[in-house]
């Protein structure tokens, strides 16, 4: 099994350090939220609490996910970046192309790009972006990234964007693609892909997603071997309940360690003891 430590809600500077801990550690990876800014009044409310509320207060960190693998790639050698989940459909597809692209050639191919469609309407306005079918151009665009990600010249003509004959360079290592979010029609788009990153959900949700993800996967006539299943579990706490959720197919959890010992509100040092705990406790090591 694998542990990612999720950087969401964390103050930036804490990150760097954070991730050069999980690299000298052994953990898998760091897990990378998005958002591009924080309306302080929106017309949708949020999808993944019971009431609507987010689950950050404002003026909390939300750092460019780029740069921040970029300075983190400099502080490791061997942890891989996710973002959790990153939404292209807000962005220019080639700008967002050239920042991935370039993360990941500069952390020498530690990057996987979790993606997924988005929620909020106001965030896309702001950005320029068309709200209305934001899935489909999220579908294209995965397809232009790879594209532009070849090395050599390259066209694309899709139904959004129409690319003339051209080159982007950095080329980068590959890039796998995990879609993200709850829905049948997110689960379809990661079934297509490299993998699926979960929300806070029960490991029995989970598992049920699981199911639904091999059986889309064989319909497509695809296996399950390579197919990353990346997720936080709201109820796992011992080496048990990761064992079990391996067992079923999950290949890696995204957590914050120090919760189990210190809280949410621990300082960087309680952040890295935990993390150290953590490992221990569950033998990770043995």
């Amino acid at each position: 099994m694998k542990f990612y430590v999720s950087t969401a809600f964390r103050e930036t500077n804490e990150a760097i350090e954070i991730a050069r801990a999980a690299d000298d550690l052994g953990y898998s990876g760091i897990g990378i939220p998005d958002h591009v800014v924080n309306i302080e009044t929106l017309s949708t409310p949020y999808p993944y609490t019971k009431d609507g509320k987010r689950r950050w207060e404002p003026f909390t960190p939300w750092p460019d996910p780029w740069v921040l693998v970029g300075a983190m790639a400099q502080v490791t050698t061997r942890i891989k970046f996710v973002t959790t989940v990153y939404i292209p459909a807000m962005r220019d597809p080639y700008a967002a192309a050239k920042a991935i692209g370039t993360a990941a050639y500069i952390s020498d191919g530690r990057v996987e790009l979790g993606v997924g469609v988005g929620w909020c309407r106001d965030e896309f306005e702001l950005m320029g972006q068309q709200f209305e079918r934001r899935g489909k151009r999220t579908d294209e665009m995965l397809e232009l990234f790879r594209a532009l990600w070849q090395p050599g010249w390259t066209e694309f003509s899709g139904e959004f964007y129409q690319t003339p004959r051209l080159e982007m360079e950095p080329t980068p290592p590959r890039i796998p693609i995990y879609g993200g979010g709850l829905s049948d029609i997110a689960l379809r788009r990661a079934a297509r892909n490299d993998g699926w990153i979960g929300d806070l959900i029960s490991t029995e949700h989970a598992l049920a997603a699981v199911e639904k993800l091999r059986e889309m996967r064989s319909a497509n006539g695809l296996s399950m071997d390579g197919f990353e299943i990346l997720t936080p579990l709201t109820n796992a706490f011992t080496r048990e309940h990761y064992d079990r959720a391996e067992a079923a197919g999950i290949t890696g959890i995204i957590t914050k360690p120090w919760i189990f010992y210190s809280g949410e509100d621990a300082s960087l040092a309680e952040k890295i003891d935990g993390m150290k705990r953590f490992r221990k406790d569950l033998a990770l090591d043995n």
